[in-house]
Formats: structure tokens, C-alpha cells, sequence
């Protein structure tokens, strides 16, 4: 999502250990990282990429539009509003433990400046072959023309990298997190790959808690055209309990996994038993 191989990006915290060691994988996959951005470490190189000081900074110098986020999560607003404020197209925030009123706080004034944020808590984003915004795997998959969207991570490499396996190519794997408070709820990401000429197909990944795959299956059903598949983790999930991630909790009937499955069957999107089930039910509508 607004991203491109083009995209020139910027890693805040990258003189931390997370963002030093994801800014050397992001670099050997081909992304275009132009500076990285650490208080009090201007004027320093990691891997012959300048640091600065502030954002403000790199957008006179570099042009960047792109900025991942790696600081700890009471420095995150900071940060992620100094992005914001830069005027940076989109802004990935990879670090968990946000508080839900800092995300209430980023959401609210990235809305006022028409520009977009990713997660927190979330592997980011990857246009295989082009650009890798994010710490997930890099050998998932290849280019094509399935859009994957999920709310978690870890189940997220398993279903691409399944899908990848099957010889299927992924046109945008983008992890939007599943905290409470998120900078792209799956519904937005769903119109975005809903319009993208390269897409043919998208694949949901949810799971318990909130309405929001019942609000996306209004919209799909509504607005969308294409082949959507969705596989909806957390069936044997127990009331009250979390399970993972902060938003993936059941409370009485709401957000349970079979009220999003049923929403999601009647919009008209196909159902996944199993992830491994995915890339079989991909090839059924190709």
C-alpha cells in the first residue's frame, strides 16, 4: 500500500540493534533505504547510509516519502509523529506495546494530513522481488497477482509461504497488525487492493476479536468484485481470554470466529479450513 520499488525510505532507530540488523536484510533484498534517523546520532553511516537527527532533516535532503519505524514503544508517538509532521507518504511501525491512546493520538493526525500508517505490532509490508518494508521473511514467495492482508504475523509467513510454494505470485503482502488501534484497519487495505489493476485475488488472514472482519465483509460485499478468500484464526478460542495479540479477545457472542466466518460466506468470500487450504482454494479461482 503506497508503496513501490521507487519508494525511498528511511529507518527511524536504525542505530538500535532491531533496526540495524532489519536495515541490512531490507538492504540485500533491493529496497531503497536513503537515511535513517536517530536523536543525537547525526552525521554517523550504518552500512554507507547517513543518519540524522530529525526527520525534518532527511525530507529536505533525501526526499524520502517512506519511513519503518524501530524505537521502543515509549519513544513511538515521538517518532511516529515526527514522520507525520514531515509530511512521510506512509509510515510503518513495526514496534509493539503501543499504548492505545499514542495509536488514537497517530491515527487522528495522520487523517488530518492525508497520510497513512501500518501497524504497530506487525511484520510490515513486501512487494516480492521490488521492496521489503518490514521483517518478515524474504523468501516467501514471487511476484504475481494475489493480494495477502493479515492481522497476524507469524500465521502470515506460513499461508505465503505456502502460497509461494505453490508457484502462486503475491502482488503485496502487507501485515497490518491486530492491535485494538491500527493505522490501516483491514477494510481500507481490502479497497486499496480491490482497486489495484495487479491484483486479481486477495487473501484475508483474521482472527478473534473486534467486528472488524464483519465490517469488511459489508464492504466486500458492497464494493469488491474480485476472488477474496479468507482463513479466520482463533476457532477453539475461549471467552475472555487473549489469545496473542491485544485485540484478539472474544466477549460474550462478539468476535468469535464463526460470526466472521459466517459474515465473511455471506459477502461472498470463500473460506479456508486450514491455511494450507489457501493456495488450493487460489488456484480453484485463477
Amino acid at each position: 500500500m503506497y508503496i513501490s520499488e521507487n519508494s525511498k525510505v528511511v529507518v527511524q532507530g536504525i542505530t538500535g540493534t532491531q533496526g540495524m540488523f532489519h536495515t541490512k536484510l531490507m538492504v540485500e533484498y533491493g529496497t531503497n533505504i536513503v537515511a535513517g534517523v536517530t536523536p543525537g546520532k547525526g552525521g554517523q553511516e550504518i552500512y554507507g547510509i547517513p543518519v540524522f537527527n530529525e526527520m525534518k532533516e532527511v525530507r529536505a535532503e533525501t526526499g524520502a516519502d517512506t519511513s519503518i519505524i524501530f524505537v521502543p514503544a515509549r519513544f513511538t508517538l515521538a517518532a511516529a509523529m515526527e514522520s507525520l509532521n514531515a509530511g512521510i507518504t506512509m509510515t510503518v511501525i513495526i514496534t509493539e506495546n503501543v499504548p492505545v491512546f499514542d495509536m488514537i493520538k497517530l491515527v487522528e493526525r495522520a487523517n488530518e494530513k492525508g497520510l497513512h500508517l501500518i501497524g504497530p505490532n506487525c511484520p510490515g509490508m513486501l512487494i516480492p522481488d521490488k521492496i521489503k518494508l518490514g521483517i518478515m521473511p524474504d523468501n516467501m514467495c514471487h511476484y504475481g497477482d494475489v493480494a495477502i492482508i493479515s492481522k497476524s504475523g507469524t500465521l502470515s509467513y506460513e499461508i505465503t509461504k505456502a502460497v509461494g510454494d505453490e508457484n502462486i505470485g503475491v502482488s503485496a503482502y502487507v501485515g497490518i497488525g491486530g492491535d485494538p488501534v491500527r493505522g490501516t484497519p483491514m477494510q481500507e487495505a481490502v479497497a486499496y487492493y480491490s482497486d489495484d489493476s495487479k491484483t486479481k485475488t486477495i487473501v484475508l488472514i483474521g482472527e478473534i476479536g473486534s467486528d472488524e472482519e464483519e465490517k469488511t465483509a459489508e464492504y466486500i460485499k458492497e464494493h469488491v468484485s474480485k476472488p477474496v478468500i479468507a482463513y479466520i484464526a482463533g476457532k477453539s478460542a475461549p471467552e475472555g481470554k487473549r489469545m496473542g495479540h491485544a485485540g484478539a479477545i472474544i466477549s460474550g457472542d462478539f468476535g468469535t470466529a464463526q460470526g466472521k466466518i459466517e459474515a465473511l460466506r455471506k459477502a461472498g468470500a470463500l473460506i479456508a479450513d486450514t491455511p494450507w487450504d489457501v493456495p488450493k482454494m487460489i488456484k480453484e479461482v485463477m
